[in-house]
């Protein structure tokens, strides 16, 4: 006799769509569900606002020069815009820029400065994070007043 047969040879009832709506099992899953979900949303909102804004939309004719800018790297703002950097947080020695991003000192690549002139007079970075870390798209120098 097999194990699920009870002993007055009875299988036991298989379980059914309405079953698993009402089961705790179900309930369970749900209460875990619904943290992970909020978990990720604040995950991501956190990300998003983390990267701040390049520019100050009030000044919408600065636009079309926020979306031109590039360096050898390439387009700096074709997916996001960058973020101010405070004149603490970046330094030039020899010809060569670092900044500090989330507490860590970065050296910016050649070809990642941006040459043209800097009509908002802030320094910026175009920071990319991915599995090796931190790497800079687009650094533009401020006037470090």
């Amino acid at each position: 006799m097999s194990d699920w047969i009870d002993a007055g040879g009875n299988a036991p009832r298989l379980c059914t769509d309405e079953d698993w709506k009402n089961s705790e099992r179900r309930r369970r899953a749900r209460r875990l569900k619904a943290p992970l979900t909020i978990g990720i949303t604040v995950l991501l909102v956190t990300l998003g606002c983390h990267l701040g804004h390049a520019h100050d939309p009030s000044h919408p004719e600065l636009k079309a020069w926020f979306d031109s800018l590039k360096s050898g790297k390439g387009p700096c703002c074709s997916d996001a815009d960058g973020t101010a950097v405070s004149d603490v947080d970046w330094q030039s020695a020899n010809g060569h820029y670092r900044v500090r991003l989330d507490g860590e000192w970065i050296d910016v690549p050649d070809e990642a400065v941006i040459t043209e002139p800097n009509r908002v007079g802030r320094t910026m970075v175009w920071p990319m994070k991915g599995y090796m870390g931190t790497t800079i798209r687009c650094f533009m120098p401020g006037s470090m007043t």
